[in-house]
């Protein structure tokens, strides 16, 4: 199966192609598959896991997430090609169908092995509720207004995986889970500001479209700001300067989602995740 090349509508310039191992990357979201992966890494830092473990489940969570992504990708083509997605390369031509399934069956069989080799609980957490809640997202949940909640149930537990993979299998505090959800949440009102004109004229109206952009940004940055405040207060003891210092900064970048436009605000919603999850590897 192959797709044929689509111009870019008025307004929209074509963006430069990738080679094929480039094109893979970008179907499956890869910037935001590579943050999750990375906070995934630094939480097994902190916990007791050996470092065995640690590989196996970054490994694994960064597998669901590239599930995820070339699904996602998969998912939307025709919605995709019906607004002439110019930066996703199946629309574009530039990287076979078949190449995504593949590629997702290969990734779906390393998830599921090395969720596996970290224990069952952790195994379920992620491949149920972490990569599945993504799936189900791409399925249908974001057209709905539960479009958020994916997004809450895989950040929220993304803590899990790595508590229940370690020698005393344990759920993650509720404030870490907490964090998460809405880190989860705030992204996803951010990630979808971009795209809410292509959403509406192919009938995507997920929970962003129905609050609207003004709204939408408002509640990321409300919910980043209440996430970084977890990651700070939540830890037993009182927060060191740096971690207060740390907030007052975690704090200025969920204002830069207020007074920007494009990508910027959710690639300051991923850099609070990654400041979040640095203070709790600091704090040990």
């Amino acid at each position: 199966m192959t797709t044929s090349a689509v111009p870019a509508p008025p307004g929209r310039r074509a963006r430069t192609q990738p080679g094929r191992a480039g094109a893979l990357l970008a179907a499956a979201h890869g910037g935001p598959a590579l943050a999750v992966t990375t906070i995934a890494a630094l939480l097994a830092v902190r916990s007791d896991l050996d470092a065995t473990d640690a590989v196996l489940v970054t490994g694994a969570v960064l597998t669901g997430q590239l599930t995820i992504g070339w699904g996602n990708d998969l998912r939307d083509l025709p919605r995709d090609r019906a607004v002439g997605r110019t930066d996703k390369p199946l629309v574009t031509g530039a990287l076979p169908v078949r190449w995504v399934v593949s590629a997702l069956g290969v990734a779906a069989a390393a998830c599921v092995a090395l969720s596996a080799a970290v224990g069952w609980r952790s195994a379920l957490v992620n491949i149920v509720l972490g990569a599945g809640a993504g799936h189900a997202y791409n399925l249908g949940l974001k057209a709905t207004w539960w479009s958020w909640a994916p997004y809450a149930c895989a950040f929220g537990t993304l803590p899990s995986v790595v508590t229940l993979a370690g020698p005393d299998p344990s759920w993650a505090p509720a404030w870490a889970t907490g964090a998460g959800a809405l880190l989860g949440v705030g992204a996803h009102l951010l990630n979808t500001l971009p795209d809410l004109a292509d959403d509406a004229r192919t009938g995507v109206r997920g929970l962003p479209h129905r609050l609207g952009a003004t709204a939408s940004r408002a509640g990321a940055a409300a919910l980043l700001a209440g996430a970084s405040v977890l990651a700070v207060l939540g830890p037993a003891g009182d927060p060191p300067w740096w971690a207060w210092a740390a907030l007052g900064v975690a704090l200025l970048l969920a204002l830069v989602t207020l007074v920007t436009r494009g990508r910027t605000p959710f690639r300051a919603a991923v850099a609070v995740a990654l400041l979040d999850v640095a203070l709790l590897v600091a704090a040990g």
